[in-house]
């Protein structure tokens, strides 16, 4: 594994390589995760970008390419406190996001990642063999909208959901698997029955600081 790190007055930079196996995907939480402490990131900024990591390099392996060839990973503090997330392969087809149905135990990686970024896209690698996938995620002060709608497997506790016909507050978070496959989110509630849905159901979500109605 190769690395590269280096900084300015407020953007760091780090840029490693990791083998194209399962292996490599929680060896590169690891160290971005080391990283990211040291650079002083928010706690849900730097988790939000090891969610995002895991799902591109788990994606980068398992793409069809030469087995000799490597996953480039980069990663950026911007001066603004958010986070660039890159992640390179020799595979060039685009990734495509899927709307998995209940039951289906995948298809969720690129569903979340759409769900946690700013912005997301691909370009051609410098090298002009393959893609590198890119996310950029926001910076923790930035203010979130105080209405959007993302994902069951995005919710926070305390954040606000719309269930029944009232907003509720998110008191926990717990996920477990459906019997016949797939994975279910339950949401306990402020007041009420928890919620209980499938993982990629969306859903009407507001920070949790606003009126009751």
């Amino acid at each position: 594994m190769a690395d590269e790190s280096n900084n300015t007055t407020d953007t760091y930079e780090l840029s490693f390589r990791v083998p194209r196996a399962r292996r490599s995907v929680p060896r590169a939480r690891a160290m971005v995760r080391a990283v990211l402490g040291a650079w002083d990131v928010a706690p849900e900024t730097a988790a939000d970008a090891e969610l995002v990591l895991s799902e591109l390099v788990t994606n980068a392996v398992a793409a069809r390419a030469p087995r000799d060839r490597q996953v480039g990973i980069r990663v950026e503090r911007r001066h603004d406190a958010s986070l660039r997330v890159e992640v390179g392969d020799t595979n060039a087809a685009e990734p495509q996001r899927r709307d998995p149905a209940p039951g289906d135990e995948g298809g969720y990686g690129l569903l979340l990642v759409d769900a946690l970024a700013h912005r997301w896209g691909t370009e051609r690698r410098a090298c002009g063999i393959g893609k590198t996938v890119w996310v950029q995620l926001p910076a923790p002060e930035s203010e979130p909208a105080s209405e959007a709608t993302a994902a069951a497997l995005t919710v926070r506790p305390g954040q606000r959901v719309h269930t029944h016909g009232a907003w509720r507050t998110v008191r926990t978070v717990r996920s477990e698997p459906y019997a016949t496959g797939g994975l279910a989110l339950v949401l306990g509630l402020d007041e009420g029955p928890a919620l209980r849905v499938p993982a990629a159901t969306v859903l009407a979500l507001r920070s949790g600081d606003g009126p009751h109605r």
